[in-house]
């Protein structure tokens, strides 16, 4: 299981600063839609030029409009973009496209997302499956409250989950989802000491698997 570290609310500079706090204890790097949308795809420039051996993840969660934001992501450095499962199918070929010009990978986000068009979106063999628990959701109702069921794509497709996990919760999701990616936010840049939540992180998800 790889650990993505979610960069939000914050800018470039915290954000390039954080992730060298905890580097070593994360394998994918993702600039978060907030720090996209203030400072533009620079955010991404900045994160690839700091951690070129890192997987960058650029959550831009485009819906509209693929190729140009695509392009944009790719060209600015980024090794993943994301798309929201809700978006027409032809948006989601437009990015699958663009990705596989590139060499690089679609994350696509569930949330919202209904059972029917989660079953459409199974065609997709190349993408990574995001189970999302959202920023409002967590902020306005409690993510510890949200449970989460097996994913429609586990065993079928990569699966990562995101929003609001915890060491706790982590083990949970092992158990359910079995996820190949986890995405960890405010869990470590909100901590006292991040280097040390990320580290924690790192020996449980090691620790579950043996190694």
């Amino acid at each position: 299981m790889k650990i993505q570290l979610a960069l939000d609310r914050m800018t470039i500079p915290e954000a390039v600063g954080m992730a060298g706090k905890v580097a070593q204890s994360v394998d994918w790097i993702e600039v978060g839609t907030s720090l996209i949308k203030e400072f533009g795809v620079d955010s991404v420039k900045e994160m690839k030029r700091a951690f070129p051996d890192k997987v960058i993840v650029a959550d831009i969660k485009t819906i509209d409009n693929a190729r140009y934001e695509f392009e944009l992501c790719f060209e600015a450095g980024a090794d993943v973009a994301t798309v929201m499962g809700v978006s027409p199918l032809v948006t989601i070929d437009a990015c699958m496209e663009v990705a596989g010009r590139y060499g690089r990978m679609v994350m696509i986000d569930l949330l919202n997302s209904s059972e029917e068009q989660q079953r459409e979106l199974l065609k997709y063999k190349d993408a990574i499956f995001c189970e999302h628990v959202s920023k409002d959701q967590q902020e306005e109702m409690g993510a510890k409250n949200q449970g989460r069921g097996c994913s429609t794509f586990s065993g079928e497709r990569m699966v990562a989950v995101a929003g609001g996990i915890t060491l706790s919760s982590l083990v949970q999701l092992q158990r359910t989802l079995k996820p190949e990616v986890v995405i960890v936010g405010s869990a470590i840049t909100k901590s006292k000491n991040p280097s040390e939540s990320a580290a924690q992180f790192k020996e449980l998800i090691l620790h579950r698997e043996g190694k």
